[in-house]
């Protein structure tokens, strides 16, 4: 009876151990990045820096009083080796798609929609697992020209 009842207890106690071993464990919240975007065509931030792989969070808040149709913004984030002035000037002939160029979508990396004054858009990414400097920009047109750019500094 004892042997019996040491065993059920070694059993139970087992189970509750194992059972907190095997618990799910909360998914990781991305680093949250904001960024203010305005009518001078400016981002608040022009340099973000990184780890390999880490989870980030952009949300891109444009600020301003002009519509939509005349001054919106978006963030996109170029794979390593795009050439941002090649890329912009793709974009530039893309209205209908939110001035991304489908074409081009293999050098995106990450991108938010676009913003018109008092709105917020967000996207959620992965850093590059490569070290490197990685370019991000505006795409509407003329706002990368006016200096709407920076840059993603992943690093060890």
């Amino acid at each position: 009876m004892r042997t019996r009842r040491n065993t059920l207890l070694i059993a139970a106690l087992a189970s509750l151990l194992i059972g907190t071993f095997t618990r799910p464990v909360a998914a990781e919240e991305p680093r949250t990045i904001r960024i203010a975007a305005n009518d001078a065509m400016q981002f608040s931030v022009k340099k973000i820096q990184t780890k390999p792989g880490e989870k980030l969070r952009v949300v891109l808040t444009a600020q301003g009083s002009m519509t939509k149709t005349e001054m919106a913004h978006n963030w996109v984030l170029l794979a390593a080796g795009t050439s941002a002035d090649g890329f912009v000037g793709q974009a530039a002939m893309a209205r209908a798609s939110d001035y991304i160029p489908p074409a081009a979508k293999a050098q995106i990396l990450a991108a938010t929609g676009l913003a018109g004054a008092g709105e917020s858009v967000t996207v959620d990414f992965v850093a590059p697992d490569v070290p490197g400097t990685y370019v991000f920009l505006c795409t509407f047109p003329g706002h990368f020209a006016g200096g709407m750019k920076g840059t993603l500094i992943v690093a060890n």
